[in-house]
């Protein structure tokens, strides 16, 4: 880097900074007693840009350069979020009204995930590189900071607070106590195919056992020990993937996959795995029969697609994020009584997603297609969608 590019990024690093401080991004909360009373929400507000979108695409426009798109969003309540893509970061602090921008450079990021307003940590591959790096920011994420020189194999990561977070890839699971600096290895039972921990005893696992099906099993002792919670028949399992938010807990087991389509079935339960209701099972031409058997809420997921990322807000309510690409469809679907009802909701245009749920209404949905990538927000739990930004490709 030579002195012009040194001089611009540090003026972007101040810049940041600045407006990170001047709007709460990374900045300690004002005690109660001098903490300023709330603004007043207006009645409405513009698209979010003034004038950002047309920025970051003027930079990211010409020979060689790859077009802007949205590929991580992650919101901490329904005023505070942020969302991410290949070289950028931008985040609000009023419900979308308005965003900044709050990073420029040089990692492209795949997961954004932050526990509080300051601490973040994110897998990102440099530019468009493969290897996958775990980076961490202790600024809301203006300037980050890679944990090892080496690439994870982690394919998702989940932190509880600034210091104890969990790792995963397909096999395995990780856990870190100091931020990410040392992950130990966490006892999973063998050929786990996909496991989830709420906090450091409790914890899930799908388990494949060939020729047979799933079972998903369940600890509460850190791994120590695990025991049956369901079972579901299918030839040949491949994997799975676990959400659990207090007692409500959902199981997604693929089947196969073929000619753009995917088959799967989603599980739910109300009472840490006491009962289990077979939410969806979707059959498919392409991808063959669904893992289970039995009666289903549902014959088909949202936009009839491969499933994408779960939120489970509260007790009773959980949203499912769904693409179909051959459809050029992205939708979600939405339980708010434990998957005794599940519905389908609208879709918008697009190859994949991924949601972020603030509470059981607002929401915001990231996806892309063939000519652009949009951020999308509802505040009516999905029924509708309204475009914030949408980047040109």
């Amino acid at each position: 880097m030579n002195f012009t590019q040194r001089l611009r990024q540090t003026s972007l690093t101040l810049l940041s900074a600045g407006l990170l401080t001047l709007s709460g991004w990374g900045a300690a909360a004002a005690p109660p007693a001098q903490a300023a009373a709330p603004a007043t929400r207006t009645p409405s507000c513009s698209t979010g840009d003034h004038g950002i979108l047309q920025e970051l695409q003027s930079k990211h426009t010409g020979e060689g350069r790859d077009p802007l798109a949205f590929s991580a969003v992650d919101f901490l309540n329904a005023d505070t979020g942020r969302a991410a893509g290949n070289g950028f970061l931008i985040g609000t602090s009023d419900g979308g009204c308005r965003f900044q921008e709050i990073y420029e450079g040089q990692w492209g990021f795949q997961q954004i995930d932050f526990p509080d307003n300051v601490h973040g940590w994110a897998l990102a591959t440099v530019q468009d590189g493969q290897a996958k790096y775990l980076i961490r920011t202790a600024d809301g994420g203006s300037t980050w900071t890679r944990l090892t020189n080496n690439a994870v194999t982690f394919e998702r990561i989940d932190f509880m607070d600034s210091q104890a977070g969990f790792g995963y890839n397909r096999a395995s699971t990780y856990y870190t106590k100091d931020g990410g600096t040392v992950w130990s290895k966490v006892p999973t039972p063998a050929n786990t195919r996909g496991s989830y921990f709420s906090s450091r005893n409790n914890g899930w696992a799908v388990v494949v056992v060939p020729g047979s099906g799933y079972q998903v099993m369940r600890t509460t002792d850190g791994g120590a020990s695990w025991k049956l919670s369901l079972k579901s028949a299918y030839p040949e399992p491949v994997y799975g993937q676990v959400y659990a938010e207090g007692p409500q807990v959902y199981a997604l087991l693929y089947g196969g996959s073929g000619m753009s389509q995917t088959s799967y079935s989603l599980y739910g339960s109300p009472d840490s795995g006491g009962s289990w209701t077979r939410v969806i099972a979707q059959d498919t031409a392409g991808g063959g029969p669904a893992p289970g058997s039995g009666a289903a809420k549902v014959k088909k997921g949202p936009a009839s697609g491969s499933p994408g990322n779960m939120q489970l807000i509260g007790k009773t309510t959980a949203f499912l994020v769904g693409y179909q690409p051959a459809a050029e469809a992205v939708g979600i679907g939405v339980t708010k009584n434990n998957g005794q009802e599940w519905s389908n909701l609208k879709t918008v245009p697009g190859f994949e997603g991924e949601i972020s749920f603030a509470d059981h209404n607002q929401g915001w949905l990231a996806a892309r297609d063939l000519n652009s990538s949009t951020l999308y927000f509802t505040k009516d739990g999905g029924a509708n969608w309204s475009a914030k930004f949408t980047f040109k490709r």
